[in-house]
């Protein structure tokens, strides 16, 4: 747990002991120091000071000054002011430019005094936990920015992977409708899967009709005893189909846990 640290400034080493007694039954570690140049040296070295209480007439630098210094080394820390009413006008024209929390009349009042330190302690609180919150949104914002440009980078690959994919087998389509032969594909359980427009046209199929149905309804019968007898791997033969004799060559491929068969058409 974080300890509490005020510090009390003020070149009067009477008024300074009076500050220090009446925080005595609080859980506070009171500094005290005699000037702002000491004030300024000893929180440079204290640690966290949560709140910083200042007399404003003091010879050399005066209470606002010192709190503005206060304010560009320590800004997180809270500023209260003590000043005597003589002091009022010239201290209030002055709070804005020392960042000042409080401006507290003297002579003080003891309850007043402990209950605006314990108003300034749970500003302070407030304000790191601001600041914490601030900053793990900012982590989190960073984090979401992150990981948004991680996914569209892998959805463009993605896309890209996968128009070119696209492309390719368009590509490969185009060609197998423009051989001059007749190109037949079927898999192990015998079920038609791909063939070209000469095949179509020598075997006088229909193409639409005839892809995904199974031997023997998707070919003429001694085409599909043929391709049957084919296809355990690379053979030829000769057979009479609706359109004339045909030379048919089967191939046998397997990739990544498919097989099946290829069936090449020439007439002759």
């Amino acid at each position: 747990m974080t300890q509490t640290r005020i510090l009390c400034v003020d070149d009067e080493r009477n008024v300074l002991r009076a500050l220090e007694r009446i925080f005595l039954d609080e859980d506070y570690e009171i500094l005290t120091a005699s000037s702002g140049e000491e004030g300024l040296e000893m929180l440079s070295g204290a640690g966290e000071v949560q709140v910083v209480v200042s007399d404003f007439r003091m010879p050399g630098m005066n209470g606002v000054e010192f709190l503005k210094e206060v304010f560009k080394s320590h800004p997180e820390t809270i500023r209260i002011v003590l000043s005597g009413y003589a002091d009022t006008a010239a201290v209030v024209s002055a709070i804005n430019e020392g960042k000042i929390y409080k401006f507290i009349p003297k002579p003080w009042n003891d309850d007043e005094l402990k209950m605006t330190v314990a108003k300034a302690l749970e500003t302070f609180s407030i304000q790191r936990r601001n600041d914490q919150l601030a900053e793990e949104l900012k982590r989190k914002n960073q984090e979401l920015c992150e990981l948004n440009a991680h996914l569209e980078q892998m959805a463009n690959q993605c896309n890209c992977d996968f128009m070119a994919q696209h492309r390719s087998l368009v590509h490969a389509a185009k060609i197998l409708e423009q051989l001059p032969f007749g190109v037949l594909s079927l898999d192990d359980q015998g079920v038609l899967r791909q063939m070209n427009r000469e095949a179509a046209l020598m075997l006088r199929l229909d193409e639409k009709e005839a892809l995904g149905q199974k031997l023997p309804l998707a070919l003429p019968v001694p085409l599909a005893a043929l391709a049957r007898e084919l296809s355990g791997g690379e053979a030829a033969h000769t057979v009479q189909a609706e359109g004339g004799r045909l030379q048919v060559q089967a191939f046998r491929w397997s990739e990544a846990g498919d097989a099946g068969v290829v069936l090449t058409l020439t007439k002759g």
